[in-house]
């Protein structure tokens, strides 16, 4: 039977592994959205606490593919890997998670392709050797460049200013933990089935004239956002977007029905966060 590791223990290993960067007014272009400029943390959010809190579900989802790359979710307590991580924008500020919680991006929390949500991981820079121990709490980055986004929050702690190598390792107790906590306030985590085959998409009515758009992702590639449109056709009028020096792929002409729809199936079918605009505004994708 594994150790459980009391809040207390967590809390030095925490203060252990994160090392304070300095402030830095660098902006960086995010692939999902738009440049943001880092602030400074809000250290009184960055709490044990919230690592260790129960999540509203306990998510796994189904694999999928993004640009031609088969992610399979599982669960993986020896996970140690390394590759580029980038920044989630604040613009997400208030958009619910793959696992049910409101993301903010002065907590500690990180998003990743395949770990179970919540997961609680150490990530460290390898550039300058400052680690910080973040909540796993949404699917992403869905560019295969990247294997994690870190919020504005936790990449200060580690000194990034836009994307850097890092070392992505699983702490299997805390994310016992934290698993069994929030399943002990959810019925079982949601685990597909081995055999399970890829759920069939149904096209939903579009409205012809409606004033929101549902964003998907946007990314640098114009093939690679043209085959992400094709691919999500059959949930609406999916287009490309060239805008500025990036291409965006959205699905517009919805009315707030069919908007609605669309958010939840992505989320659903695809473990996707997309974003909503509404006359060209961004807005909370909770909000209809």
């Amino acid at each position: 039977m594994k150790k459980i590791v009391s809040l207390a223990v967590l809390t030095a290993l925490v203060a252990g592994c994160m090392d304070t960067a300095s402030n830095t007014e660098a902006t960086y272009g995010y692939d999902g959205f738009s440049e943001e400029q880092l602030a400074p943390a809000e250290s009184t959010l960055n709490s044990n606490a919230y690592l260790m809190a129960a999540a509203p579900k306990y998510y796994i989802g189904s694999p999928y593919k993004i640009e031609d790359v088969q992610y399979i979710p599982g669960e993986d307590l020896t996970y140690n890997q390394t590759g580029i991580a980038g920044i989630i924008p604040v613009e997400l500020n208030g958009s619910k998670t793959s696992d049910g919680e409101t993301f903010d991006s002065n907590q500690l929390v990180a998003t990743s392709k395949t770990l179970p949500l919540p997961s609680i991981v150490k990530v460290t820079n390898l550039d300058n050797g400052n680690s910080v121990v973040v909540r796993v709490n949404n699917r992403g980055p869905f560019v295969n460049t990247r294997i994690m986004d870190l919020s504005s929050a936790a990449a200060q702690q580690i000194g990034m200013n836009g994307t850097a190598k890092v070392q992505v390792q699983v702490l299997s107790n805390e994310s016992v933990a934290v698993k069994n906590a929030t399943l002990g306030e959810t019925a079982k985590p949601e685990v597909a089935p081995a055999e399970a085959k890829p759920a069939t998409v149904e096209a939903a009515p579009v409205a012809t004239s409606g004033e929101y758009s549902v964003q998907v992702a946007a990314v640098y590639s114009e093939d690679n956002a043209n085959a992400l449109a094709k691919e999500l056709s059959s949930y609406g009028n999916a287009v490309v977007v060239h805008e500025a020096d990036m291409y965006k792929v959205r699905i517009i002409d919805l009315d707030a029905a069919n908007a609605r729809r669309v958010i939840d199936a992505l989320r659903t079918d695809k473990g996707m966060a997309p974003g909503l605009l509404k006359s060209g505004k961004w807005v909370n994708a909770d909000s209809i």
